[in-house]
């Protein structure tokens, strides 16, 4: 897989963590990725490569008057170059370059995050299900 210059070296090497090595064949998912909360479907088995990467907002933020929302670190992401490629993924109003991922059904997120110079999305794998 070629992987274009921002991509490659804004990123570390992919290693396969051992608690998601089982969810990960030739380096991209091999099974189906659904939401965690309503099951939608998000991606199709070998449709995302797998990578390592930065940090996300939590998914349930504490209601403060601060500007900048609370992060977790999240290293293994599904890399998405198109964003044709997703099934029911919403996108959120543009943060700086950013623009966070969410389910379309029921929207819950961020499950990860589509950089707008890139126009790569990266989901999280901890951040949905992995099925059959």
């Amino acid at each position: 897989m070629e992987m274009d210059e921002t991509f490659e070296t804004s990123s570390k090497p992919a290693r396969e963590p051992p608690h998601f090595g089982n969810e990960i064949e030739d380096g991209m998912n091999r099974r189906t990725i659904k939401c965690q909360h309503c099951q939608s479907l998000i991606l199709t088995p070998g449709s995302a490569d797998y990578f390592e990467r930065d940090q996300l907002p939590l998914m349930k933020q504490k209601k403060t008057k601060e500007a900048d929302p609370e992060t977790e670190s999240v290293s293994s992401f599904w890399v998405v170059k198109d964003m044709f490629t997703f099934q029911n993924v919403g996108f959120s109003n543009t943060v700086g370059t950013t623009k966070y991922l969410s389910c379309a059904d029921c929207e819950a997120g961020p499950i990860g995050y589509h950089d707008l110079n890139s126009r790569i999305s990266y989901v999280a794998l901890d951040r949905v299900s992995h099925t059959n």
